[in-house]
């Protein structure tokens, strides 16, 4: 693979910047350390460093000559798990950890920052992105809300996931619908409690809520086209505090996902409904809150096709693989893809030898091999996009 030779020179100053990183995750808007090291890194490289938006923030300005406008983003936040590895540098912060490999992302994007600052080889101006809280938080949508392009306007913009079910190494690129809205909700079950004993005496919640549960799994397999692709899941099941008693309410939560614009609008009215009208068969009320979180995400087409290219010459065309299926999780990078034209790239972080255990798991490894194949997309892409 045609690493740049500058940027596989650093590979190992790069693997411990990743691993200062891990062993210190943050988590939503909470980035304070790991954004300190990001504008440290930055001011070292001689790029202009702006924080604030999004809370902890922060945009590197690289500036040579006139020319057009280049985004490129890697989300900076953790999630709230406790590590179960045996690695030396493992978190050092109880309940957190970098299960997701953003460490990672954040590490190739001041790689190849490093490198540009340096070479030069380009003509324009590159915003290197550096956001918190991807992590259903949407600090995305918080950036582009509290004006990312107004103040830092680029013709385009690029993001990019590690993605360890896939050969490392490998880049998957697709044009068009790339991953799913998503979206929580909230069904809260009131019915009347009772005596365990006499049932008949009140509305059972919880067979009401069991019912609700079954019910809406219809929506996704006999309501919409499946063609669009609708996941409800529901991940929460609350009632209770007695072993003999029938309470008066049972709080169901959960995700809707879809990979149509148009059925992310319709999933709302369709839960109210189906949950409702379970409800109601049972003699019970329910009241739903929905939480719209991500749209879906959209890489445009030409935006797409200069990924492509760039791609091809990093890792050749045998590693491009154009026809990975899309998937059913979310990105809050599409809030920016909904602003600028770009495209999102998937990075193949499989770990060789070893279990490669999937994203948001306990057990999660980033493969640091695919740091300099990252930073060396990143910095390719820039010399591509602003000749």
């Amino acid at each position: 693979m045609p690493i740049l030779k500058e940027i596989q020179d650093i590979h190992q100053e790069m693997t411990n910047w990743r691993h200062q990183l891990h062993e210190y995750p943050e988590t939503a808007f909470e980035e304070v350390r790991t954004s300190d090291f990001v504008a440290e890194k930055l001011n070292e490289f001689g790029i202009e460093v702006s924080r604030g938006l999004a809370k902890t923030g922060v945009i590197g300005s690289l500036k040579n000559g006139d020319g057009g406008a280049l985004g490129l983003r890697a989300d900076m936040d953790a999630l709230d798990i406790e590590e179960q590895t045996n690695l030396p540098f493992k978190s050092k912060v109880t309940g957190k950890m970098h299960a997701c490999g953003h460490d990672g992302h954040t590490t190739m994007l001041l790689g190849a920052a490093k490198y540009l600052a340096a070479t030069k080889r380009f003509k324009g101006t590159i915003q290197f992105i550096f956001q918190p809280a991807e992590e259903m938080a949407g600090g995305g949508g918080v950036m582009v809300q509290e004006g990312l392009f107004d103040q830092f306007p680029v013709d385009s913009v690029y993001g990019m996931h590690n993605w360890p079910n896939m050969a490392a190494g490998k880049i998957s690129i697709r044009p068009g619908q790339g991953m799913a809205s998503a979206a929580l909700f909230e069904i809260i079950v009131t019915g009347v409690g009772c005596h365990a004993a006499a049932p008949h005496q009140g509305i059972d919640p919880i067979v009401t809520g069991s019912a609700i549960v079954e019910a809406l799994q219809t929506i996704s397999s006999r309501t919409t086209n499946p063609i669009e692709g609708i996941v409800v899941s529901v991940t929460q099941f609350h009632a209770g505090e007695a072993d003999n008693v029938i309470p008066d309410q049972a709080i169901l939560r959960g995700t809707a996902r879809s990979f149509a614009v148009e059925s992310e609008k319709i999933l709302e009215p369709l839960i109210r409904r189906v949950a409702a009208g379970v409800a109601s068969a049972h003699g019970a009320t329910i009241e739903l809150n929905y939480d719209h979180r991500y749209p879906v995400l959209v890489n445009e087409p030409v935006s797409s096709d200069v990924a492509l290219k760039v791609a091809t010459e990093v890792v050749g065309e045998e590693a491009i693989d154009v026809a990975y299926p899309p998937t059913m999780a979310s990105e809050d990078f599409a809030f920016m893809l909904n602003e600028v034209p770009g495209c999102f790239v998937r990075l193949g972080s499989k770990l060789a030898g070893e279990t490669s255990h999937p994203l948001h798991s306990a057990h999660y490894k980033f493969n640091d091999d695919v740091l300099p194949i990252g930073a060396s997309f990143w910095a390719q892409l820039a010399e591509t996009v602003l000749k």
